[in-house]
């Protein structure tokens, strides 16, 4: 199940879910039927049906809450151990030049750590620890805003190609002959 703004359950609702499993738990004890639990807890069947599966591979410890889903990969030690690292620079790792990039912090975090995570993990990761995209403070001096804007009036529409076709399309993309 998907969440709103890309998060997981609180720790209260998953408190109050794991009540409800335990409470479902005590009814599958007492012999009663997935549908008579489902509705007096007020949840699904099939919610129901996994638990009761749970239940009896695994008794009551199998319908205890995990933790959070979203598990952060590095723990904070090891997180601050990376900004230790990112400090450094990345020409103090190998690289030539003091661009750090998804990709390098990606090497780093698999040569320091031997952990493999995925690009947007380490993008939620640094975002999550008040890290941002690099942007320049201020604009470069050799910059002529003149240029800039004839650039943007005169030759961008000319190298942008137009995405329309001319003429006749058809809405069947299996069949553009019947027109």
């Amino acid at each position: 199940m998907r969440y709103p703004q890309g998060g997981g359950l609180t720790a209260e609702r998953r408190a109050f879910r794991e009540r409800l499993r335990l409470e479902a738990a005590g009814l599958f004890a007492a012999g009663q039927d997935n549908a008579v639990v489902a509705k007096q807890l007020r949840v699904s069947v099939r919610s129901v049906q996994r638990w009761h599966r749970a239940w009896q591979e695994g008794g009551d410890m199998a319908l205890t809450s995990k933790g959070s889903a979203a598990r952060p990969k590095l723990s904070e030690k090891l997180f601050a151990v990376l900004e230790e690292e990112l400090a450094k620079g990345p020409v103090a790792h190998g690289w030539e030049d003091q661009k750090w990039t998804l990709e390098r912090i990606r090497t780093l975090i698999g040569r320091r750590f031997h952990k493999s995570i995925t690009l947007s993990t380490i993008a939620q990761m640094l975002r999550r620890h008040g890290w941002s995209h690099q942007v320049p403070a201020k604009r470069a001096l050799e910059r002529d805003e003149e240029k800039v804007t004839g650039w943007v009036k005169d030759t961008w529409p000319q190298v942008e190609a137009s995405r329309r076709r001319s003429g006749r399309s058809s809405s069947s993309k299996t069949r553009p002959g019947s027109r």
